[in-house]
């Protein structure tokens, strides 16, 4: 099963980073946050992902095609070209470059990586900033046990990226309403009482085709809810995204007290 991860944001919020790169490389613990997502789901065994690309896409493309000189000793003869490699400390990820367009937004370069899904009747999607102590082989086995179009998997903290109706009788999505935060209401919302939708997605096929054209991801919710075609995986664990500089030097702190999201050995 492949995952797409959405890769072309500008990252508006976090200039003091994405001036000059885009969000998906800035780094945590000197690793870039692609490579943390990437590294919790290889863990489960799915290590096959589809980059959407868009803001300076080519500097993702350029960083995993020269990964392995970054991390292996080498010897290169300058008159050949050729490199020999003393010892291999790369991941075994299989990633596909897919440019999306440099305005997109998350919808549309969903849309536009039909191809490259394939014949799977699954896929996965998740954003390219956020980070969970999440099963993915659970989530899968969740969202296959219930047959339905597409589950999202809902966590507890600020209603930043949308809050979740759900009813935990059926695990049903009831309704989906996006939430703008504000620096005027940030600090009045409970967070205990908000499920949020915190990326790590499964959906099948058939959900390409119910996606509008230049459309967020999020805008095909409301209707797969209303169809009852919309299950919400609750996760109890930790959750964290990085749409912020503060955020930025949060995760850094977290990597180095209390990394929770490193599932992997």
């Amino acid at each position: 099963m492949k995952t797409i991860i959405l890769c072309g944001g500008t990252g508006t919020r976090m200039k003091e980073e994405t001036e000059f790169r885009p969000k998906p490389l800035v780094e945590v613990g000197g690793k870039p946050i692609l490579w943390h997502i990437m590294k919790i789901y290889a863990h489960h065994g799915f290590n096959d992902f589809v980059l959407a690309l868009g803001y300076k896409g080519n500097m993702i493309k350029e960083y995993f095609l020269n990964w392995r000189t970054k991390l292996s000793d080498f010897s290169l003869n300058t008159k050949t070209g050729e490199l020999t490699f003393h010892n291999n400390d790369c991941d075994d990820f299989k990633i596909t470059f897919a440019e999306t367009g440099p305005n997109s937004l998350t919808g549309e370069r969903v849309r536009r990586l039909k191809d490259y899904i394939g014949t799977d009747e699954h896929f996965m999607v998740t954003y390219g900033d956020g980070v969970a102590d999440i099963d993915i082989k659970d989530l899968v086995n969740f969202h296959k046990s219930h047959n339905s179009l597409a589950t999202i998997t809902g966590t507890k903290t600020a209603p930043r990226f949308g809050i979740l109706n759900v009813d935990h009788t059926t695990n049903k999505l009831v309704d989906f309403s996006q939430h703008k935060v504000t620096s005027e209401n940030e600090n009045e919302i409970d967070n205990n009482k908000n499920i949020i939708n915190g990326g790590f997605m499964v959906l099948k096929r058939e959900v390409l085709d119910m996606i509008e054209p230049g459309s967020m991801i999020e805008s095909v919710f409301p209707k797969l809810a209303k169809d009852g075609q919309l299950h919400v995986y609750v996760h109890k664990g930790k959750w964290k995204c990085m749409d912020t500089y503060k955020e930025v030097e949060e995760m850094n702190e977290h990597w180095q007290k209390d990394p929770f999201w490193k599932i992997w050995n």
